[in-house]
């Protein structure tokens, strides 16, 4: 992957990007284990969150709502990364697929999970609702919809907040992919598929 962007340096940022990134690599993403690297040995944003600098008022808006998604849900740990990991293969992200492939491990996903998850497949899982959310989230990449029944049984399985959640991961999880394949250069697919 070669990136489009050159890397915006801390020193070098005006105090509108110096502040997007101190939310970035001072917030939550930074708190606890580290399972990917947020930042190069210089200090430059990796991935989706380098663009974001780009555009100050967007890209703060932007991160928080992934900080939110990812630590104030009330999706399940295992529900979130199987659904992220989903998107990931849907728009052939290499980055969200290695990034949270490492983020579900951490959260109990089995290697077999990640590698059916790897190739946009199913993973077999025991928890009814887990299998609701991952099957919700196929509609949403195969369709962008649900039909009533599929909203009735999502509802029913994570509740309305949990949908709302789950349509705002599977959006804000879209939009990193197409930013890194535009200003990251990650080729991805030439078509999308829905698993």
């Amino acid at each position: 992957m070669v990136a489009r962007l050159a890397g915006f340096l801390p020193g070098d940022m005006s105090e509108e990007q110096a502040a997007v990134y101190r939310s970035i690599s001072g917030g939550p993403r930074a708190a606890g284990p580290q399972l990917f690297a947020l930042t190069d040995s210089e200090g430059r944003l990796r991935g989706p969150f380098n663009a974001m600098l780009l555009s100050p008022p967007v890209g703060a808006a932007l991160q928080t709502v992934g900080a939110a998604v990812r630590y104030r849900s009330s999706l399940s740990d295992r529900v979130r990364e199987m659904a992220v990991l989903l998107v990931a293969a849907h728009w052939g992200s290499a980055f969200e697929r290695e990034a949270h492939e490492a983020v579900g491990r951490a959260c109990g996903l089995t290697e077999e999970e990640l590698a059916s998850l790897r190739s946009g497949v199913l993973p077999d899982v025991t928890d009814p609702d887990e299998t609701t959310a991952l099957r919700t989230t196929a509609s949403l990449l195969r369709s962008g919809s649900l039909g009533d029944d599929e909203y009735r049984t999502a509802v029913s399985a994570i509740g309305e907040r949990g949908l709302f959640e789950l349509t705002t991961l599977v959006g804000y999880y879209s939009t990193l992919a197409l930013q890194l394949r535009v200003f990251a250069g990650e080729e991805g697919r030439p078509r999308p598929s829905a698993p």
